[in-house]
């Protein structure tokens, strides 16, 4: 069938990394129905009103239209849908509409619903609808995600904590949970053994993950320790790590880097021996699941659908506490704990995350809905 992809996020040139986990969900579902993906952002510097940028990536037809942003909210709306009737009238007829995150872009898959009689579901990704930011919602976002929730098909959050907490806020009535997808022929185990123990964190480095902490507990660990290091970088303010890094002398065993393709995150995940999230709430982190299928295990908060994903032969599971992490870090460097063999960890992906059980998980609920 010809399923269409719109959503909040989506990587492009002014976020390259945002939204990359429905970019993933999309190519998924494109080995089994044929795909297209649209997608419209505001770009304040663009002289121009509409940009249209149409690529084919990884095999995915995908239009990308670009407008021009103000400082005027309702302007900007009216230009995104603008954006998005243009751009649809440039895609195939689908059969179906996929949807992702509950914000008033996607009140264009209403539109399409209304004017054309295809029906939509709705992937929610969002942390924002989670019971630890539930106060911060405002009146108007709690409106439009009713709205649009009320006309979807399906709701399909990606994690169970992420299902129980829309069910709260009244989002939706029918759901199925399907979670972020992995591609299991990129993050695989590594062959032979590391001489230096690793720990690894990649992100956005923003303060929710935390990552003063963890460098402070990697420094605690190395009055103990010496046979470790801890890499920790991603799309995010490097510098400022690298400031604390140098101010306790701590080059020589905390190794910082930049963005990095998603190739080269597979790279890194094989060649470290724990992967560490400390965030201070998540739903379902790819990079979890990423870093169990390269056979690595991984040191995690207790929080929003990780330990749904995290069992105890797959790491440890801790509450956000720089003691518990120290701990965690020091179990795992003197490998006073049991965990599964890399190539374990790496079917547990294949039998619950990987592409091809994903894209049947969503071609089951396409099939219900039509």
């Amino acid at each position: 069938m010809k399923v269409l992809f719109i959503s909040s996020w989506f990587p492009n040139r002014l976020e390259t990394t945002n939204g990359n986990f429905v970019q993933r969900h999309a190519e998924a579902v494109s080995t089994l129905h044929d795909v297209e993906v649209l997608h419209a952002i505001g770009d304040f510097n663009q002289k121009e009103i509409f940009v249209f940028d149409e690529k084919v990536i990884n095999g995915i037809r995908t239009l990308i239209i670009y407008y021009k942003n103000s400082k005027n909210p309702i302007q900007n709306f009216i230009r995104r849908m603008k954006a998005y009737k243009m751009g649809f009238e440039n895609m195939r007829t689908p059969d179906i509409v996929h949807a992702n995150v509950l914000h008033n872009n996607m009140l264009f898959a209403i539109y399409i619903k209304r004017k054309y009689k295809i029906p939509y579901v709705v992937s929610e990704h969002w942390s924002g609808f989670l019971k630890i930011n539930r106060s911060k919602l405002s009146f108007t976002t709690l409106f439009i995600a009713r709205t649009i929730a009320k006309k979807a098909s399906y709701l399909l959050p990606v994690s169970r904590d992420l299902k129980e907490d829309l069910e709260k806020l009244e989002l939706g009535k029918n759901f199925k949970v399907v979670g972020n997808v992995v591609d299991t022929k990129v993050f695989y185990p590594a062959v032979s053994q590391r001489n230096v123990f690793t720990f690894l964190h990649i992100s956005n480095l923003i303060p929710l993950k935390n990552p003063d902490l963890m460098i402070e507990a990697a420094i605690r660990l190395r009055k103990e320790y010496e046979n470790f290091e801890f890499h920790i970088g991603g799309d995010g303010d490097v510098a400022r790590l690298n400031n604390i890094i140098e101010k306790h002398n701590a080059q020589d065993f905390i190794k910082t880097f930049g963005e990095i393709s998603h190739k080269d995150v597979a790279e890194k995940m094989r060649n470290s021996d724990c992967f560490i999230l400390f965030s201070d709430y998540e739903n379902l982190p790819c990079v979890l699941l990423e870093s169990i299928s390269s056979g690595t295990p991984v040191i995690a908060t207790r929080v929003g659908g990780i330990p749904e994903i995290i069992n105890e032969n797959q790491g440890i599971l801790i509450n956000r506490s720089t003691e518990e992490l120290y701990l965690a870090m020091k179990n795992m460097l003197t490998r006073n704990i049991n965990i599964d063999s890399p190539e374990q960890l790496h079917q547990y992906i294949l039998d619950n995350f990987s592409v091809s059980t994903v894209a049947k998980d969503f071609s089951e609920v396409y099939n219900s809905v039509l």
